[in-house]
């Protein structure tokens, strides 16, 4: 009896480990994709889902202009000149955790951007068939940060040589992308590729697309600050808390005081 026993409790355990091991190679291959949060499931039909997209359509109808109450932000507070850039390089989860730590940011949104479909919503832009890839805008002080230093984090925290995919991420909502907004910024951002190819940064040749910002769509609220609301999620765990440790051992001097 004692060995039946064992037998049926080594059987369990086996089975169990089967179980967790599937859920972790589950994570690491559908990578954003399939991203489920513990706010909101990311699949149509959910209540609170189609809560929060319809909250998106109301405060997405003003695009660029519109303004972010949740923030609370104190006008009084910000600097005199401030200015917003918009990048995209894979999940915007993950750069929005990391370009939120750097001095001079001042907030970080993610959203939509770069496509045609008004008012987009995530579902929609996963199936890859918007225009619209998945950025991050960032609102900052010039004086404490520049652009070109928004670039170099950016080029140095993601693959800019892959086409339309960031890692297990594939489909063109997931490319490199910088959309500006000034000439100056368009410059800046020219610049600074054709340094890099020169230099021979990367192995293969910068396929980040350039062009000129027509409007930005916020995303659902449940995509704002992920990684701070949920530092437990597998996903979270396994993609962007690795990158997170390296981004602040490379740019220590640029990241704010408090971090």
């Amino acid at each position: 009896m004692k060995r039946i026993f064992n037998l049926r409790f080594n059987r369990t355990i086996i089975i169990i480990s089967i179980i967790v091991l599937a859920a972790l190679i589950f994570t690491l291959t559908t990578g954003c994709s399939f991203r489920v949060t513990d706010k909101a499931s990311a699949l149509p039909g959910n209540a609170e889902t189609d809560k929060s997209s319809d909250t998106n359509t109301q405060k997405s109808n003003k695009g660029e202009d519109n303004m972010d109450d949740e923030k609370l932000i104190n006008t009084n507070d910000l600097p005199d000149t401030v200015e917003t850039a918009v990048l995209g390089g894979g999940c915007f989860w993950c750069l929005e955790a990391l370009f939120v730590r750097l001095k001079g940011v001042i907030t970080v949104e993610s959203g939509y951007a770069g496509g045609s479909v008004e008012n987009p919503t995530y579902q929609q832009v996963c199936s890859g068939n918007t225009g619209h890839a998945e950025v991050i805008k960032i609102t900052y002080d010039p004086g404490a940060i520049t652009y070109r230093q928004l670039l170099e984090v950016f080029f140095y925290t993601h693959d800019p040589t892959t086409l339309n995919r960031q890692g297990n991420d594939v489909g063109t909502q997931y490319r490199s992308i910088i959309l500006y907004n000034s000439a100056e910024q368009e410059k800046t951002a020219n610049v600074l590729v054709a340094e890099l190819g020169e230099q021979k940064f990367f192995k293969d040749p910068i396929v980040t697309e350039i062009k000129p910002l027509k409007i930005f769509y916020k995303a659902e609220d449940y995509h704002q600050s992920y990684y701070e609301e949920n530092p437990a999620q597998p996903y979270c765990q396994i993609v962007i808390l690795p990158k997170l440790e390296k981004f602040e051992d490379k740019f220590a001097d640029l990241l704010k005081v408090n971090q």
